[in-house]
């Protein structure tokens, strides 16, 4: 239950729903437990002060106690709904805000969380584990309340009637209390390992779904049913033997409540020698007997529900108290006006332990390009990471405007930022809506759409298909090529108007003579903004102010394309080979 109190804040904001319920359960129960005693009470009467003549007598009072018993049975009834009205529309209130606070808490945690944590993983804790909670909220703390102020009532009226039967009577409560005890353990155990497994059949699924071209590719169906499978086989025999537990706990309860009842009747038939308990009063003792069975019966559906709720939330929790590594230190606005500058700057990703980036240090100076370009693995990407600070360096610095970039308004500062990422990503909108997202404001009007898929040389793409920039797109984009993907991705970072424009290998699907368009229009269009251009083709940054060359995370030559080309090092062996390359698919 410790991890559940992380919800009192909850419960305090909407501490009057929750009374209320509270108050509607215990007058739901009162009008409940008065059927029993009113038919006590006529039972006695009947038998004992006026009994019935003729069947005029026994269809009047038919009525009326059939006409009184329905009363108390509608008042019960109106509030038990009253009661769900309250809280089960809280539990549903909490479930949104809190399925709220984890997005925005998923929002603020930087790249390092998102490469420990599969997006699988990330999906359940906001979905199934939290549906989980929600049980907990509702039906769980509906029926807790429920037993509590039943039995209050009940066991208050059964000890008026006969403290001594009363007693033996509920003496198979003790013993269910210690069963549930005992269970209670054994669940929480099996529903962690349930909601672990769940999570990882997400993550397989999830990965399936978005690699799906790629296993069809490689004829690995079969391969990827089998690995899911045998994910859905361990979740199925984890949950199965929740159910086992749960199979025997109930018929456990169940037993226990008819042996009351078998102890009522025997016993009570014994205290009527002694005329110690009337008729009346051992019917009124079997009904409120009936009124204990199911909701001590849900004592083990509750409990499941509670440690489901708290596996799940303990899960939550460890989310909500993860705290990003890269943190907005400021909110004073920031201007930016166009310098970079790394000062050797040295990177090693934590998780593996590779040092990306080693002693590096480059100037970006207001309205200049900046081109980087090495191998696979040499750094470049990294660059582009660490000047967005999605990781923090490890040693050295880096300046935006000769001010430390931990020290600005990183917001600020990415907000004047236009980055077209290596890996594109597309969302399942309108080619509008997608371009519509890289601005700053909403106040963005059609022309300045069409504008920006000119610049990036898509419009005539676009305004090919039927429904033009209102094309709705699939998953990640994938109704559009390789290179249409990466040009409406341009357009998007091009309609913020950017300070420092960042091109990270975008260029890659795109065939020259429309990536030469594309670098003319930006070119065309620099407006003193700064531009980083990485690419492991030199025709995509030959005509930079200056271009850097990365071998292992290190600097190993800078100048202009006609200055590295003299030097006749990495630069020129990468041009001449790409160059040859290109010579041999014209010939072919």
């Amino acid at each position: 239950m410790k991890s559940l109190s992380y919800l009192n804040k909850y419960f305090i904001k909407y501490k009057w729903r929750f009374l209320l319920g509270i108050l509607f359960i215990v007058i739901s129960n009162y009008f409940g437990v008065q059927m029993p005693l009113y038919v006590k009470t006529t039972i006695d009467s009947l038998f004992v002060e006026n009994p019935i003549n003729g069947i005029q007598d026994a269809l009047i009072l038919s009525l009326k106690i059939g006409g009184v018993y329905m009363l108390l049975s509608l008042g019960s009834g109106f509030f038990l709904f009253l009661t769900r009205q309250t809280i089960i529309i809280m539990s549903r209130l909490i479930e949104f805000d809190l399925k709220n606070e984890i997005y925005s808490h998923y929002q603020q945690l930087d790249a390092t969380f998102y490469k420990k944590n599969t997006t699988g993983d990330l999906m359940n804790r906001i979905s199934e584990d939290v549906g989980q909670v929600r049980m907990y909220l509702g039906p769980g703390l509906m029926y807790t309340i429920n037993l509590i102020a039943l039995f209050g009532l009940v066991v208050f009226q059964m000890i008026d009637i006969s403290p001594s039967l009363t007693l033996f009577v509920l003496i198979p409560l003790p013993i269910m209390s210690f069963l549930i005890y005992k269970v209670s353990s054994k669940m929480n155990q099996l529903s962690t390992e349930v909601q672990k497994e769940q999570s990882m059949m997400s993550t397989i699924v999830q990965e399936t779904f978005s690699g799906l071209r790629v296993i069809k590719a490689y004829s690995k169906e079969k391969e990827t049913h089998a690995k899911f499978n045998e994910s859905a086989s361990y979740y199925k025999n984890k949950s199965m033997k929740l159910v086992f537990v749960n199979a025997l706990f109930m018929p456990t309860i169940v037993f226990l409540i008819g042996l009351s009842t078998i102890l009522t009747i025997y016993l009570g038939g014994l205290k009527t020698y002694d005329n110690s308990i009337s008729l009346g009063g051992i019917l009124a003792f079997i009904l409120f007997v009936n009124k204990l069975t199911w909701p001590f019966a849900s004592v083990g559906w509750v409990t499941s529900i509670i440690q489901r709720a708290a596996a799940s939330q303990t899960r939550i929790n460890e989310f909500l108290r993860t705290e990003p590594l890269v943190k907005n230190p400021t909110t004073t606005p920031f201007v930016f006006k166009g310098k970079i500058e790394f000062k050797n700057v040295s990177f090693t990703y934590s998780n593996s332990s590779i040092q990306a980036i080693n002693n590096l240090s480059f100037t970006i100076h207001p309205g200049e390009t900046l081109a980087i370009i090495g191998r696979t693995g040499s750094g470049k990407s990294t660059v582009i990471d660490l000047l967005m600070r999605q990781f923090d360096i490890d040693s050295g610095q880096i300046l935006i405007d000769n001010q430390e970039l931990k020290e600005i308004n990183l917001s600020d500062f990415r907000d004047q930022t236009g980055i077209v990422p290596q890996d594109v990503f597309l969302f399942s909108e309108t080619i509008a809506d997608n371009i519509r997202f890289g601005a700053t404001n909403d106040e963005i009007t059609t022309e300045q759409i069409e504008t920006s898929a000119k610049k990036a040389a898509v419009y005539d793409n676009i305004v090919a298909f039927p429904d033009k920039f209102e094309t709705l797109l699939g998953e990640r984009g994938v109704n559009l090529s390789g290179g249409q993907k990466q040009r409406v991705s341009i357009a998007r970072a091009l309609i913020r108007n950017p300070k420092l424009l960042v091109l990270d290998d975008c260029l890659s699907a795109v065939d020259t003579e429309t990536e030469e368009e594309i670098l003319s229009n930006l070119k065309n269009d620099q407006n003193l903004r700064s531009s980083l251009i990485v690419s492991h083709r030199i025709s995509s940054l030959r005509n930079a102010d200056r271009i850097i060359v990365l071998q292992e995370g290190t600097k190993v030559e800078e100048g202009t394309h006609a200055e590295l080309i003299a030097l006749k090092g990495h630069y020129a062996e990468m041009y001449l080979k790409q160059l040859t390359e290109e010579s041999s698919e014209d010939n072919g």
